[in-house]
C-alpha cells in the first residue's frame, strides 16, 4: 500500500491524526498500514531517520510549517485532508485581490513557531525570574544570553500576529530581566542596551507592564548611582503608565520611598509608604513567590526596613530583626540571601546611629562575608564601612578587610 492509495487516507487512525495535527500519530500510523520502514519515511520527507522516531515518540514537536509541509508531500496526504496551516493556496485565473485574500486567509493558521514553543518560553522566562534572588548574576546572564538568540532566530520565522505579539513580550521580559542582571554586574552600556531592547519591545507588542517596569528598573539603576532626584521622576513615570493592580505599580512606588529616603524628606517617604502598604495589602499571594516581576506582600517588610534605615528612622530595626530573624531560620538554603543579607546591611546602619556598635559591627560582617551581596550594593556595605571607621569602632579594620576582599573576589 502507498501513500497515494486512496483507501489508505480513508483509515480513521490517520484522519484522527490529521485532524488533530498530530504528526507523531500520522507518522505511526502510516508505518502501520503501508509497512514502510523509519528509513524510507525520513527520504521521503527528507528527515533524518532519528528525527522520524522522536516525532513518532513525542520527543519532538513538528512546529515548523515546513517540516509539516515536508511531511505532508512526503507521505502523500490528500490536499483536502490537510490541515488548514499547511494547505497552499492557489486561484488559476482568478482576480488578483481575490487571491491575495485568499492566501492571507490561508496563511493566518501558518506558524514557524506555534503555541508550544511559546509556552516553553514563557516558562523559561518565569524559571528564570524565581533563579534571579538564588542564582549568581555570571551564571543566570549566560542563560538569559541563550534564550534571547533563540528568541531572535523565531522572530525571523513565519507566525501568526497573535504568537508575534507573544513572541515580543517573551523577549521584552528577557530583556528587562537581563538589563537588570547587567546592573547587578556594573555592566552599564549592557543595562542600557538591554533596558532600550526590552522598551521598544513592550512598545510593539504594546505591553504597558514592561514599559512600566523598564522606567522603574532604571529608577534603581539611578539610585545606585546616587541619582536621586531623577530616580523619583522616573519612578513616578513608571507609576504612571503601570496597570492598575500590577506589581509594576507597587514596585514604582516603592522605589519612589526609597529614593526620597535618599534625599531625607521624612514627611513624603511616610506618605509613600502608607501608598504601598495600601497596594501590598489588596494583593494575594504569588503562586510563585521568589517571582522577581510577581510583587509578594511579605517584601513589604524588606522594603520597609531599607527605607527607613536610608531616612535614619530609628523604627528600621524593628523590620530588620523581624527579617532576619525571618530568613536566618533558612539561612544557606532560603528563596532570598540577598534580602537577608540586605537586612543585616539595614540592622547595621541602623545601630550604628543609635549608638549599638559591637552589634551593629557583627551584622555588617555577616552581610559582608555572606558572598549575596551583588556589585550593585556593594555601595550599601561601603556606607557601613565608612561609617564604622568614621566612629572610631575597633571592628572597622576587619570590617574594610572583609570589603575589600569581597570586591576583589567579584560575585558569588
Amino acid at each position: 500500500m502507498t501513500g497515494s492509495d486512496a483507501q489508505l487516507w480513508e483509515r480513521p487512525e490517520l484522519l484522527a491524526a490529521l485532524a488533530s495535527s498530530d504528526y507523531g500519530a500520522l507518522l505511526r500510523a502510516y508505518r502501520k498500514w503501508t509497512g514502510e520502514s523509519q528509513t524510507g519515511v525520513g527520504i521521503a520527507c527528507n528527515l533524518a531517520q532519528p528525527d522520524v522516531s522522536a516525532i513518532e515518540a513525542g520527543r519532538r514537536q513538528v512546529t515548523s510549517a515546513t517540516v509539516q509541509q515536508r511531511v505532508l508531500d512526503g507521505l502523500g496526504v490528500p490536499a483536502h485532508l490537510r490541515p488548514s496551516a499547511a494547505v497552499v493556496l492557489t486561484v488559476p485565473g482568478g482576480d488578483l485581490d481575490e487571491a491575495q485574500a485568499l492566501e492571507l486567509a490561508g496563511r493566518v493558521g501558518a506558524s514557524d513557531v506555534g503555541s508550544t514553543t511559546l509556552d516553553l518560553l514563557e516558562g523559561a522566562f518565569d524559571d528564570l525570574a524565581c533563579a534571579y534572588s538564588t542564582t549568581a548574576p555570571r551564571v543566570l546572564v549566560e542563560r538569559l544570553r541563550t534564550h534571547l538568540a533563540y528568541v531572535s532566530r523565531l522572530l525571523d520565522g513565519r507566525m501568526t500576529l497573535a504568537e508575534h505579539r507573544r513572541l515580543l513580550v517573551i523577549g521584552g521580559w528577557l530583556s528587562l530581566l537581563a538589563a537588570t542582571v547587567h546592573i547587578d554586574l556594573q555592566s552599564d552600556g549592557a543595562a542600557r542596551t538591554r533596558l532600550r531592547t526590552a522598551d521598544a519591545l513592550a512598545a510593539e507588542a504594546r505591553h504597558a507592564e514592561i514599559r512600566a517596569w523598564v522606567l522603574e528598573t532604571r529608577a534603581w539603576r539611578a539610585v545606585t548611582e546616587g541619582d536621586h532626584v531623577w530616580a523619583v521622576e522616573l519612578a513616578e513615570q513608571a507609576q504612571a503608565i503601570a496597570p492598575e493592580g500590577s506589581s509594576a505599580r507597587v514596585q514604582a512606588t516603592a522605589q519612589q520611598g526609597r529614593a526620597l529616603a535618599r534625599l531625607g524628606d521624612a514627611d513624603e517617604v511616610h506618605r509613600v509608604m502608607e501608598r504601598v502598604d495600601v497596594l501590598v495589602a489588596s494583593r494575594p499571594v504569588p503562586e510563585r513567590q521568589s517571582h522577581h516581576y510577581r510583587y509578594d506582600p511579605s517584601k513589604f517588610t524588606a522594603y520597609a526596613g531599607t527605607t527607613l534605615a536610608w531616612l535614619g528612622d530609628p523604627t528600621a530595626e524593628a523590620y530588620a530583626r523581624d527579617l532576619i530573624a525571618s530568613l536566618s531560620v533558612c539561612e544557606g538554603l532560603g528563596p532570598w540571601p540577598r534580602r537577608l543579607a540586605s537586612a543585616r546591611l539595614d540592622l547595621s546602619l541602623t545601630l550604628l546611629k543609635s549608638g549599638e556598635l559591637d552589634e551593629a559591627a557583627d551584622a555588617a560582617h555577616k552581610a559582608i562575608v555572606s558572598g549575596h551581596v551583588a556589585p550593585s550594593n556593594y555601595w550599601r556595605a561601603a556606607e557601613v564601612v565608612y561609617t564604622a571607621e568614621a566612629r572610631g569602632l575597633p571592628e572597622a579594620p576587619a570590617l574594610r578587610e572583609a570589603f575589600t576582599a569581597m570586591r576583589s573576589a567579584g560575585l558569588p
